[in-house]
């Protein structure tokens, strides 16, 4: 019995930790996206949505699945939690839907376990009332465990055109409904309709049920798809991202909860945001004196309604009104916040012009640690490096350029083929000529080093 819920069977939760956040650029990005970063106080998403679910979940039966590009930030986020991650981060090789992900861990879970209920939730969404999400958790636990497959229909509060719907019909228990249709992202006058017949729901991408039900329900509607991840995921190797990417694009409302008699929609209401775009963001989050909400190093004069998020720089305002303004060490959004969704578009510029921005940040996380470039021009490219304790990072340079590195905080254990010594605070060293070394922090706190790498044309 799972003492946390006192179901008779095993209860897991499944986190979807995939997607890029375009909408939330420039802070969200492809290798930085937004369950990574701290929007709310002073954990990530991520970190947010298990701190959220630990009181109803056992930690150990959180499993999170990720793109592969992800799994190390992943890891250090959970560590800083407390939580074990060893065993329980599932690896996508590449992003293929929500349909694909969430069998994948249905799958990983059963390696385990023989059957369980298990909850989906995105890792990157917020919810304001605590008390009653894990309400709805241990309604939806109790609806899953005679057979129904649960999505969480949110009570919508305005005409919203960025989600979509769920329609309901005949009540069951719980105050549960049956599910009469799923509506995709509709104009607003569908979207005021809906409000005004008292039954429809935000869908929110949140779901509960059994595994057994769920692998029956992929066996019926999905029979290729089942068939390929069991292949793929009941092997000792690796899966490729060829392999992968030979799997549908599907999402889990498409393949299985629109075909699905079992399917029923619990109505909720505990303050939920998806922080699809800054404006959604801004809807969330509390307001000062002047309906703004300002994180940073922020002078506002005579603004009001406005988001403005500084992240390294001084940004000062004046006589604004309706705006987003979101500033990070390489890039500056500025847009009218009705509008502000629409910074994917400029994305998808950023991508069709081979720029980095879309893609990274100026600082890179590693295994080892974090780089930071400084500054980079033509002939020279300055980079701060912290190297996590134990951690070990190589650097290698070719006949074309010279690295000059000096230690700046802590001791590094630096080794190249000439010599093996400790280098203090304040010493450098001068890596040219094909070298290759292995610089390694043997303390217990970061190692921190400038990086100057120079052209030798």
């Amino acid at each position: 019995m799972d003492h946390k819920t006192g179901s008779n069977i095993n209860v897991y939760a499944i986190l979807l930790a995939g997607g890029t956040g375009t909408r939330l650029w420039p802070v969200s990005r492809e290798l930085y996206p937004k369950q990574l970063v701290k929007f709310i106080g002073n954990d990530s998403l991520v970190q947010s949505t298990v701190k959220r679910l630990s009181s109803v979940i056992d930690t150990e039966n959180i499993r999170i699945v990720c793109g592969q590009e992800h799994f190390y930030e992943i890891t250090r986020h959970m560590a800083e939690t407390g939580m074990q991650a060893k065993g329980q981060i599932i690896c996508e090789p590449c992003g293929r839907n929500t349909g694909p992900a969430i069998l994948l861990g249905v799958l990983n879970v059963l390696k385990t376990d023989s059957d369980a209920i298990l909850s989906v939730f995105p890792a990157d969404h917020v919810i304001r009332d605590v008390k009653k999400f894990h309400k709805s958790i241990k309604t939806a636990i109790k609806l899953a465990d005679i057979g129904h497959i649960v999505t969480y229909g949110i009570k919508p509060d305005c005409p919203e055109t960025g989600y979509g719907y769920i329609e309901g019909a005949e009540e069951l228990f719980g105050n549960a409904l049956t599910i009469k249709r799923f509506v995709e992202k509709p104009d607003k006058s569908f979207a005021e309709k809906y409000i005004e017949s008292g039954n429809f729901y935000w869908n929110s991408g949140m779901f509960t049920f059994k595994a057994s039900v769920v692998i029956e329900e992929f066996k019926r509607f999905q029979p290729e798809l089942l068939k390929s991840m069991k292949n793929l995921v009941s092997r000792e190797k690796a899966i490729t991202i060829d392999e992968y990417e030979q799997l549908p694009d599907i999402a889990f409302d498409c393949a299985i909860m629109e075909k699905t008699d079992k399917g029923v929609v619990l109505p909720s209401d505990f303050g939920w945001s998806d922080i699809g775009s800054w404006k959604s963001l801004y809807d969330f989050l509390p307001k000062d004196e002047n309906n703004n909400v300002i994180d940073g190093d922020v002078i506002a004069k005579d603004t009001k309604n406005c988001f403005i998020m500084g992240r390294e720089r001084l940004i000062a305002t004046n006589h604004l009104n309706n705006m987003v303004v979101v500033e990070t060490p390489d890039s500056v959004f500025i847009s009218n916040i009705d509008n502000s969704r629409d910074v994917k578009s400029i994305v998808a510029q950023l991508k069709e012009k081979g720029r980095k921005e879309y893609h990274e940040h100026n600082t890179l996380y590693h295994p080892w640690g974090v780089l930071t470039l400084l500054e980079q021009r033509d002939d020279f490219t300055v980079s701060k490096l912290i190297i996590y304790p134990g951690s070990m990072l190589k650097i290698k340079v070719d006949a074309s350029a010279t690295k000059n590195l000096l230690i700046i905080k802590g001791r590094a254990n630096i080794k190249s083929d000439k010599q093996t010594r400790l280098f203090e605070k304040g010493e450098t060293i001068l890596i040219s000529d094909k070298d290759t070394v292995k610089v390694s922090n043997p303390e217990s706190r970061p190692l921190y080093i400038i990086q100057v790498q120079m052209s030798c044309k």
